[in-house]
């Protein structure tokens, strides 16, 4: 009996290490591309709803497990655990992943290194740092792969309450306005959390070690949050303060 590793192989799926992958029998060979497909070593699918789309690569940088996932061109999961979800063109993640049901990552979203998600949508170009819990959140804002809305490293949404319950997703952006990817970028500074549920408007900063416990409505704010004390600013893009300093400092570096 001919496996679906075998039919992957013949039909021209790159897999480097065959007898280390592992493809389910309910997995359909048609929905698999042929298309400049890689499937390093390690890797298992599984799932009859798994779709795998051209110019795709699997676990170039850990074993890739993928589950009922629909994995759009140019694509690349380089490793973790991945069910449920859909990846839209150009979208990746870092190894050490675990992307779990009800997650969507749209074109060219991002994530690094050992990062958690579920129930989670990232708009067009939004990028998420490593080592993040980013699970139940809707994040938008930016316009480009240059301009784009982004999460700094070790970010949590706390998105469990005492009462035991989930009800605290947190929107940050909003999909009318932010399918148009002509808004300013919501940034998140890393070592930070937000306690859901929040609503986030565009154009907002929350600075590196902050906690947000608050909806932030307005816009073009700089957030501060630490040690009981709260407070905002305006913020104004490119505009460096201190600049004497950054330079010095940058210079030794």
């Amino acid at each position: 009996m001919t496996t679906v590793v075998e039919k992957l192989i013949e039909k021209g799926v790159r897999i480097l290490n065959p007898h280390t992958v592992e493809i389910g029998d309910e997995v359909n060979p048609d929905q698999i591309s042929a298309t400049n497909v890689t499937i390093h070593s390690g890797c298992k699918i599984y799932g009859e709803k798994s779709w795998v789309s051209d110019n795709v690569t699997l676990g170039k940088e850990a074993p890739a497990t993928v589950v009922d996932c629909q994995v759009g061109p140019q694509v690349a999961l380089k490793g973790g655990y991945f069910e449920g979800a859909t990846f839209l063109n150009g979208a990746s993640c870092g190894s050490g992943a675990q992307v779990r049901p009800g997650t969507i990552l749209e074109e060219h979203a991002s994530c690094a290194h050992t990062v958690g998600l579920k129930q989670t949508i990232l708009f067009p170009f939004v990028t998420l740092g490593s080592i993040i819990n980013f699970c139940d959140c809707f994040l938008a804002g930016g316009t480009g792969p240059k301009n784009h809305s982004e999460v700094g490293s070790s970010y949590i949404h706390f998105n469990f309450s005492a009462n035991q319950d989930k009800a605290t997703a947190s929107l940050l952006g909003d999909v009318p306005r932010g399918v148009m990817l002509d808004q300013p970028p919501i940034f998140l500074g890393g070592q930070g959390g937000m306690v859901g549920p929040c609503v986030v408007n565009y154009g907002n900063v929350i600075a590196a070690g902050s906690i947000c416990r608050k909806d932030i409505p307005a816009s073009g704010k700089l957030i501060l949050e630490s040690k009981g004390s709260s407070g905002s600013l305006p913020f104004r893009p490119s505009v460096y303060t201190n600049l004497k300093r950054l330079i010095i400092n940058n210079t030794l570096y």
